[in-house]
């Protein structure tokens, strides 16, 4: 390590001593309003872990991570993934359910809490284990997510959690300011 620091040294002084120009990167051969636009946008993309959410009687879980880049203002690329747990071991003739989750989403153009009425959702079937999770929608300003249980051939989700908040551009903690 001293050997390292020493050798250093030495080189930004040969390279003083000889007046050699300092180095340029693509960063600094760049204008400064390009530069400070690019840096603004990464500081609205936010990267978290988010549940572990349930079912109402908890037979049902999930649990993920959530990755929102954004290109522009109103312009981002949401990534979610994760993992949907079926706990129930009942048998279906016993009344056992499959696990069950919906994600709703609201965009850019809508007003605040203005849900699209579209859902992406994952069913699994299968106690003990689970399914993945994953998927991208693009111009997003907020995300929520709701475990259920379904039916082994329903189209209609029972004992139902709430509804999770797992991205809100509006709000403050989500580091995107309007």
């Amino acid at each position: 390590m001293r050997r390292s620091i020493i050798l250093g040294l030495a080189a930004a002084t040969a390279v003083t001593a000889l007046g050699l120009p300092a180095l340029t990167t693509a960063a600094s051969a760049a204008p400064a309003s390009a530069a400070s636009a690019s840096h603004h946008d990464d500081d609205w993309d936010y990267s978290e872990w988010w549940g572990t959410y349930w079912s109402s009687n908890h037979l049902a879980k999930a649990k993920g991570h959530i990755d929102v880049n954004y290109d522009d203002e109103e312009s981002n690329r949401v990534h979610v993934t994760g993992k949907l747990y079926d706990q129930d071991n009942r048998t279906y003739r016993h009344g056992g359910k499959c696990a069950y989750i919906r994600f709703r989403v609201q965009d850019w153009d809508d007003s605040e809490d203005d849900w699209s009425s579209s859902f992406k959702s994952y069913k699994y079937c299968g106690a003990g284990g689970y399914k993945q999770i994953n998927f991208w929608r693009y111009d997003v300003a907020q995300v929520q997510a709701q475990v259920c249980q379904i039916g082994l051939y329903s189209n209609f989700p029972v004992k139902c959690g709430g509804w999770h908040e797992i991205y809100n551009a509006y709000e403050d903690e989500y580091g995107y300011d309007a």
